[in-house]
This record gives C-alpha cells, structure tokens and sequence, in this order.
C-alpha cells in the first residue's frame, strides 16, 4: 500500500490525491467548463435545471480526459451497489443505484456529489475498484457495508484504500435529531462525530462519519484518505447545494488500468 503517485497529467482543475499503482482517480471542480448562472462553469448534472447543450458540453470535456464510457448512476440516497463490465460495442446502461464496481481496465465509474461525500475504494492490488455516492441518508442506510460486502466477494484481499473526496465540511453540515439518531443509535460511539448546537441540531462530521464505516465494513486493514476540502466553504472551487440550493454538481470518476 506504500507504491504511491501523483498523476502529472490531470488537468489542473481537478483535486486528486495518492493513487496506489494501477489506480486513477479524480473529481473535477466548478472551474472550466461551459455553464453560466449559478451552474457556473463545469457543471456535470443535468437533472439540476442547467441548459442540457452546455451539460453535454461539459460532459464532452469530461470524457476527452478518459480512457473509456462513463458509467453514470441514477442516483437516489440509497445502498444499491452495481457492478459494471467493460463492453466496448454494447450501449452503457444507467442503473439506478448509488455505488458501482468492476473489475476491467479502462471502465470509468462516476458519481455525482454537490455536499455529498464521494468515496473511491480499491484493493491493494488494483484488481478491483468502486466509486460511492455517500450522502447522510445513503451511509446511514448501510451503502458502505453493501460496497464492502461487494467487493470481498470478488477479493481476498487484506489491505484496502480509500479516498474521500471534497464533501460538505463538519463546520457547515447542520443537522437534525433525526440524522444524530440514525447514526448513534446502532453505534452509540458514533455520536463523537456530532457537536452539539442546542434545540436538537448538531454540526455531523460526514467524512469521519464515512471512515468509521469503512473501517468496520472490511475484514483486513483500510488506509483511509481524505481531501480535507469542504464544498461548502470554497465557491470558487465546489457547487454546493446546501450553500446555493440551485447549483451544478460534481463528479468522482475512477478507473483501473
């Protein structure tokens, strides 16, 4: 787990962090693309009001930096996982889940996020990697443990990485009693990552939240990686619905090869 790389050649509009040999990973910002109004300018979603010629033409831009079909997801806060082959002739499916896997070279996973956490996940051996769209509702629902469960029916691997992309920030991420108990009440311990506001909002830690249950979900050892970003605090970078309400998103894609 130690043979690690920056990639020299991503754009510089993307934030990436250290990707184990055979890994790739990155997810675009709100700079550089073709988007105006509050969906400026690299807006990836098209379900969030943006003219669709400019969302394609992002999308476009997108895809001139990788090396196959993206996979996108029909995303809807849940703990679906799906596993994507690579088939170059055949049409890409858009399944509705909110995680994917596989284990082919070149097939490009991808989830949207706009405060949502997006994870990116692999064995040591990069013979096998998943993207997760990891919201409040999606990790209380168990979509970690899904992926976990996904990927060591596929591996025997002891040692796991995983990265945690730019997300709403503990500083900004209020919440109610309704999202304290659906994390602490199965896991008391959990509630170190709540701070306590008063009238029954707490400040969640959403990353350190998605840590513990990675660590819990795999049988061997995961090194955890976080951005350290917050969509929330940086407009200049990230679209982030809790700031904007309308806004673009971003997208995690990830790829073996």
């Amino acid at each position: 787990m130690n043979h690690y790389t920056f990639r020299d050649n991503f754009p510089d509009n993307v934030v990436y962090g250290p990707q184990p040999q055979g890994l790739n990973y990155f997810t675009t910002t709100r700079v550089g693309g073709h988007s105006q109004g509050p969906w400026r300018s690299w807006n990836l979603g098209a379900h969030c009001g943006d003219e669709q010629t400019k969302v394609q033409q992002n999308q476009t831009l997108l895809q001139s930096l990788l090396p196959g079909p993206i996979r996108w997801l029909d995303q809807v806060h849940g703990a679906q996982v799906v596993q994507y082959k690579h088939h170059n002739k055949e049409p890409v499916a858009v399944y509705t889940a909110d995680a994917a896997f596989t284990r082919d070279a070149n097939c490009v996973l991808a989830v949207l996020t706009a405060d949502c956490l997006p994870i990116v996940i692999s064995d040591a051996g990069s013979s096998i990697v998943a993207v997760v769209h990891a919201g409040w509702r999606g990790l209380a629902a168990g979509v970690v443990s899904q992926v976990a469960a996904a990927l060591q029916r596929h591996s025997a691997a002891t040692q796991w990485f995983a990265w945690l992309g730019p997300a709403i920030g503990p500083q900004h991420f209020e919440v109610g009693h309704d999202v304290y108990v659906a994390f602490t009440q199965d896991s008391p311990q959990d509630a170190q990552y709540f701070k306590p506001l008063g009238a029954d909002k707490w400040l969640a830690d959403l990353p350190n939240l998605a840590r513990l249950r990675l660590q819990r979900s795999f049988a061997g050892q995961v090194q955890v990686h976080q951005s350290g970003h917050c969509t929330y605090a940086n407009d200049e970078l990230f679209y982030s619905y809790r700031r904007e309400g309308i806004t673009g998103r971003m997208a995690t894609v990830a790829w073996l090869g």
